[in-house]
């Protein structure tokens, strides 16, 4: 009798999550209630959520291992205060949502006690540890949680940073960054399994990217090299059409490369006449331009020239 053949689906593997929380407890995790089932109905997600996209083909598939095999980690849940037997979800959103869509009435849950910072630290930590976050959500959430280890926000935390690389690469030993703050950064990136000088260096220059390129970026339509490349288009119009037609022609790097030589003369000729806008602005508004003898023989000069180079 033949045997049935073997296949390596992920549908066809059961879908297993486990957050490492040690980065944020290390063996001093909070006490957790005994493990039970509870309504899907009374899970609500929370206001905020670290994680803003999720990639609809992976979802469907952790959708059809539930199908098959349930939910073999349970979700992570708080109570919700004033609202008896209605729990947040803190860990396992892509879990929760899996479950709503197999039509599962019930799922499997771990009750903690914990405040807003704990929970969304946990939440942070959770996607944190995800092979699938893309770099964008991952130097935003990894920003983010240092934010709540050391109070700050997170323009603070950028700032400290890059004074910490800076330091590093000055070799400075009068520090202005306190040791208490520097040995917890290189706890939480060593938990991590990061090097936080890389992430200075490689991951916080994402966050300053074009808006609608930072989106695609975070969304995963595109991967981090295209992105960068097409960020160095200075015309919002034409850098709006070539995100656009790299992400629906899958366009390879090289193929935006090219397209952005191609670009440059306009792009020149843009940035020329603004210059030239800006220039004739100010020459309009400066009264010393007009009334100083010698600057007023210069642009007579100069207006010459151009009177020349138009005709």
């Amino acid at each position: 009798m033949p045997q049935p053949k073997k296949t390596n689906r992920k549908s066809d593997r059961p879908y297993n999550a486990k957050a490492n929380l040690s980065v944020l407890f290390g063996d001093d995790e909070p006490a957790t209630s005994s493990p039970q089932t509870v309504k899907i109905e009374a899970i609500v997600l929370p206001a905020s959520q670290p994680r803003r996209y999720f990639d609809p083909q992976k979802l469907e598939q952790i959708t059809q291992s539930v199908k098959a095999h349930g939910i073999l980690e349970n979700l992570l849940v708080r109570p919700l205060k004033n609202k008896e037997g209605s729990y947040e979800l803190v860990a396992g959103e892509r879990r929760y949502r899996a479950a709503k869509a197999a039509e599962i009435s019930e799922v499997p849950v771990t009750i903690r006690e914990l405040s807003d910072e704990e929970a969304l630290s946990i939440a942070l930590v959770e996607n944190l540890q995800r092979e699938d976050l893309n770099p964008v959500e991952e130097t935003e959430g990894i920003v983010t949680l240092l934010g709540i280890q050391l109070q700050e926000s997170p323009e603070a935390i950028i700032s400290l940073l890059h004074r910490m690389d800076n330091e590093q690469k000055k070799k400075v030993t009068n520090n202005v960054i306190g040791n208490a703050e520097k040995q917890k950064i290189e706890s939480l990136f060593e938990g991590l399994g990061q090097n936080w000088q890389s992430f200075v260096n490689n991951r916080l220059p994402l966050l300053k990217l074009p808006d609608e390129v930072l989106e695609a970026l975070r969304q995963g339509n595109i991967a981090y090299t295209k992105a960068k490349a097409i960020s160095g288009v200075k015309d919002k119009v034409a850098r709006k059409e070539l995100l656009e037609n790299a992400i629906a022609n899958s366009l390879s790097l090289s193929q935006i490369r090219e397209l952005i030589k191609e670009l440059k003369p306009v792009q020149q000729q843009s940035e020329l006449k603004t210059r030239f806008d800006a220039t004739y602005k100010q020459v309009k508004q400066s009264k010393e331009l007009w009334q100083d003898p010698k600057k007023k023989k210069k642009l007579e000069s100069l207006l010459s020239q151009l009177e020349k180079l138009i005709t």
